[in-house]
């Protein structure tokens, strides 16, 4: 579809205006207003021990689907968070315009979304190596009979020049390249293109989405994303290249050089690794997951559910007084949600009830959802009845899922080994947890205090983390309760 005659145009265009005319204004922010920069580097983060990240919750970039946080920032930054040996934050920019001001402001460290490495950008950020290099594409809708038209037909309903777009209505998001980008092409083509900006909370997806549904008429993505959403919609067409090709990085504060040089050498080493392709081609080009991910239930933007087993787990962690997520989180940690699920030692169910405890309880049919959940919930309500000399709720929680893990006995020898250390024995964090990592060791385990043993102390150390660390995801996605409907009026 592409003429040849553009790429000249705006090789043209692009020698004119860096020999006469001056830079063009920044559409993203307002760079006249300097951006309050707090002072955090990689020592202090290492200090706190967590790397905080400023995501976009999109199809491909950060979501939840069947109970598992997903996408192709999420996965490079858990690695990355592996390679600098720290834990990860996960901070969602509920407005795309804010990452920059977010960024700036401390509350993140990095900015992990696919950022178009721009002029004016880089006067608010650095850059990281870029992941990859895409182009914008034009989007637009086909006719609804497209289907029935020969190809030359279908050719004359769509634009597939950028000259076509003078006098057409284009929605981008304001703070955006998109829009930057738009605004030099109708410098170049020579003509008006009458850019209509939509909130900056709305994803691209989303925009797309309107496009599909008539709601607008054009607009503008990376191709990379917008051939993902074509194979979904086939009535998209987005084949109109609208920019030269285009780098796509991540963004640190520009006072974070030694953070940028950890993060630099991090993605030269990962991208020699087959895995790295791997992981792209998962995101933006394995279609047919793409496909099966948008329509499930199970895909948070759709329903807001997490697994078929929601309001089971509802109904069980009501009594236990638990949030609902919460126990979800556990459950998923147990089985991934597969009731016919066995672990080597014979434990079974969504909830991996070892046979001599569903005895106990009275549970008949493990691998039964509810009969198993109920029975699950029921052991730990008798778990937590065991540590009501621990103040904090949450704290009282992480103990219970301990116990649950590797047994009561097990905790209570990390307990007494804290007592003993000096450390606060009513504490999880950074207290009884060490002591429990400890218990692996033979030094430990045979100290006069600790009565059960050896128990390989780093199963319930991560169980515990990230049971509470999934449980932040679902907490950003999944509302604890549906939203109430109006009352319908008696007639």
């Amino acid at each position: 579809m592409q003429k040849p005659y553009f790429l000249l145009l705006l090789a043209f265009a692009t020698l004119l205006s860096s020999c006469g005319s001056s830079e063009p204004e920044s559409s993203e922010i307002a760079l006249n207003d300097e951006p309050s920069i707090v002072m955090r580097d990689i020592n202090e983060i290492r200090e706190d021990g967590y790397l905080t990240a400023i995501a976009i919750y999109n199809s491909t970039s950060y979501f939840l689907y069947k109970g598992e946080p997903l996408g192709f920032e999420y996965e490079l930054l858990s690695e990355l968070a592996k390679e600098l040996k720290l834990e990860l934050r996960i901070r969602v920019a509920e407005d795309i315009d804010d990452l920059f001001t977010m960024l700036n402001n401390g509350e993140g460290d990095i900015i992990a979304y696919g950022l178009s490495i721009t002029e004016s950008r880089k006067k608010l950020i650095n850059f990281t190596e870029p992941h990859y290099v895409t182009h914008q594409a034009l989007v637009q809708r086909k006719p609804d009979n497209w289907r029935s038209l020969p190809g030359y037909k279908l050719d004359d309903k769509l634009i597939d020049d950028p000259l076509e777009l003078i006098d057409k209505t284009v929605h981008v998001r304001r703070n955006s390249s998109y829009y930057e980008r738009l605004q030099n092409l109708a410098k170049e083509v020579g003509g008006n293109i009458d850019i209509q900006t939509v909130s900056g909370d709305k994803t691209t997806d989303e925009i797309i989405k309107m496009v599909v549904d008539g709601e607008i008429d054009y607009t503008v993505s990376d191709y990379n994303i917008a051939a993902l959403n074509q194979t979904y919609y086939p009535i998209l067409d987005v084949e109109t290249q609208i920019s030269f090709s285009q780098q796509i990085a991540w963004g640190v504060r520009k006072n974070s050089p030694l953070l940028l040089q950890a993060v630099n050498m991090w993605l030269k080493k990962i991208k020699q690794k087959s895995s790295y392709r791997v992981l792209y081609n998962k995101y933006f080009k394995n279609r047919k997951s793409y496909q099966r991910r948008i329509k499930s239930d199970f895909y948070s933007k759709n329903s807001g559910k997490i697994s078929q087993y929601d309001e089971i787990i509802k109904k069980h962690a009501a009594p236990l007084g638990w949030d609902w997520r919460l126990l979800s989180s556990l459950i998923y940690q147990e089985s991934r949600f597969e009731p016919q699920a066995t672990s080597w030692a014979g434990a079974g169910g969504l909830m991996q009830i070892m046979p001599s405890t569903a005895q106990d309880l009275g549970l008949k049919d493990i691998s039964h959802p509810d009969q198993n959940i109920q029975a699950g919930s029921i052991y730990l309500k008798k778990l937590w009845n065991n540590w009501k000399k621990i103040p904090d709720s949450v704290q009282r929680t992480k103990f219970v899922m301990a116990s649950y893990n590797c047994g009561l006995g097990h905790v209570r020898d990390a307990q007494r080994l804290a007592t003993a250390f000096g450390e606060n024995p009513l504490l999880w964090d950074d207290n009884v947890e060490d002591y429990v990592l400890k218990l692996s060791s033979r030094e430990y385990y045979t100290n006069p205090v600790v009565r059960y043993g050896f128990v390989r102390g780093l199963e319930p150390y991560l169980y515990v983390k990230e049971i509470f660390l999934r449980y932040d995801h679902y907490k950003k996605f999944i509302p604890l309760a549906e939203p109430k409907k109006p009352a319908v009026a008696s007639q």
